[in-house]
């Protein structure tokens, strides 16, 4: 699966991501070090993660990390 992480909010990317484990947020905070209540506090937008914490994410669950830059012409009016 594929989505692009920047059409979504913070809190959004990271139920996305947790959600494609399948896992609770219990377990899923486990599995990170961290407890469920984080997990709801980044999924709520109450609490900011970390690039060190999606990075995490990333390299736990063999997800792939791409940054792309696109063409955009910042002298348009």
């Amino acid at each position: 699966m594929k989505f692009i992480a920047n059409k979504y909010k913070e809190k959004e990317v990271m139920k996305i991501l947790r959600e494609w484990t399948g896992k609770k947020q219990p377990d899923f905070g486990k599995d990170l070090g961290l407890s469920g209540m984080t997990i709801q506090g980044y999924e709520r937008g109450v609490r900011k993660y970390t690039f060190e914490t999606f990075m995490k994410i990333a390299r736990k669950y063999g997800y792939t990390v791409t940054v792309e830059k696109n063409k955009v012409n910042h002298n348009k009016k």
